[in-house]
């Protein structure tokens, strides 16, 4: 790991919560296209 200096604090906290939203990003993607695809299936199998 590279040496960061007096800053190292204040990096690696942007770098945790950078990871944090990009994992919540992800994961609200994934629960919304699962959302979407069972309300889309409902859908298909009440019409026909």
């Amino acid at each position: 790991m590279p040496d960061l200096g007096k800053y190292a604090t204040e990096v690696l906290a942007a770098y945790g919560v950078s990871i944090a939203l990009l994992i919540g990003i992800v994961w609200i993607s994934v629960a919304r296209a699962r959302k979407v695809r069972r309300q889309l299936q409902d859908v298909e199998h009440r019409d026909g």
